[in-house]
């Protein structure tokens, strides 16, 4: 390729790494890349999220910057890409997957080894479910700020512990902070966690061709699986749902209107490409509705019907649903100041 590809980033620190390890593949495969620096509507306001317009406010600039040509390719945190697929576009690679685990940092200690009444930190509905499902004697503190800031609540003592994505932390050279690392099929992921989106034009099929070396169909039918239980729960960015699908199993954990944590386990070795996967994730909502699940926040409605085929559109259960996304990642904005944030970590 001759051209020099334009890949379209937000100006974090997490976001700008994500970004380069995604242009150094390419470069690797002999593509000319350079780094275009997107701002977008969630970085400079500071209004909650759900007044400005959810997660997809990290999403929104850079798809924007595609659609006019600015860029020809924008890497995005795969759980901040709500779940409908956007017009013109096309999810062209979905990468090799980082660590999708949840992280405890506790100045060394296991969560079993913190003290009754320990003060833990997290953003994160689905977090502070599924720690207070484990341990309710735990104070489980709203916190916000980017990784550096939530990791000095611990080393200053102003709280116990904190939990974060164990990928954002790789991904920032923090890992070695970890005290424990929890399992996925306890501890359920949010959807999509760890992994990365990279979009671009639909009809670029340069770009398409060049981003389709980095596509990992394994990956792909995961985060599939997992974003369909979101999108046919119909689950907004603040929503406590887990779901991860690994090698054999896809796990999901909801917490229902009435504080109740509901979890289910499916067979996952067996489905063979992303329609099947998208099947799965949709039969374990309906399941959920059927069996009594009122919604998470009162969010969910019962799905009409499976979701359809649609090649590149990894988890979408109608077109015309709600756009929708697992979470966003204060920790990728500078720490200026007070925001919401469902979710830490990427």
């Amino acid at each position: 390729m001759t051209r020099v590809l334009r890949l379209g980033t937000r100006r974090s620190a997490l976001a700008t790494t994500q970004s380069s390890w995604v242009a150094d593949a390419l470069r690797r495969d002999g593509s000319q890349v350079e780094l275009v620096e997107v701002t977008t509507h969630g970085d400079v306001n500071r209004a909650p999220l759900a007044q400005i317009g959810g997660t997809g406010v990290f999403v929104s600039a850079l798809r924007d910057a595609l659609l006019a040509g600015e860029v020809d390719l924008a890497v995005h945190s795969l759980k901040d890409l709500p779940t409908a697929a956007a017009e013109g576009l096309a999810l062209a690679a979905v990468p090799e997957r980082e660590d999708p685990r949840d992280a405890l940092v506790a100045a060394g200690r296991t969560l079993a080894e913190l003290p009754a009444g320990a003060r833990v930190g997290t953003g994160s509905p689905r977090r502070q479910a599924l720690l207070q499902d484990l341990r309710p004697d735990l104070e489980v503190v709203a916190i916000r700020g980017n990784i550096d800031t939530r990791l000095g609540y611990v080393a200053s003592g102003e709280l116990d512990a904190v939990v974060l994505a164990a990928a954002g932390l790789a991904r920032i050279g923090r890992a070695a902070e970890v005290s424990e690392f929890f399992a996925p099929a306890t501890f359920v992921p949010a959807p999509g966690q760890g992994a990365l989106a990279v979009e671009c034009r639909a009809g670029d099929e340069e770009v398409r061709a060049a981003l389709a070396r980095l596509d990992v169909p394994a990956v792909r039918r995961a985060v599939a699986a997992e974003r369909q239980v979101l999108a046919s729960l119909e689950a907004g960015c603040s929503a406590p749902v887990g779901a991860y699908a690994d090698d054999r199993t896809l796990h999901v954990a909801v917490q229902a209107a009435d504080g109740a944590l509901v979890r289910r386990a499916r067979p996952f070795a067996t489905v063979a490409d992303e329609a099947s996967a998208r099947t799965l994730g949709f039969d374990v909502a309906r399941d959920l509705l059927t069996h009594g699940l009122s919604g998470p926040a009162g969010t969910v409605r019962r799905p009409e019907s499976p979701p359809a085929s649609r090649p590149g559109a990894p988890a979408a259960a109608r077109s015309d649903g709600p756009q929708v996304s697992s979470e966003n990642h204060p920790q990728d904005r500078p720490d200026d100041g007070p925001r919401p944030d469902p979710e830490s970590g990427s």
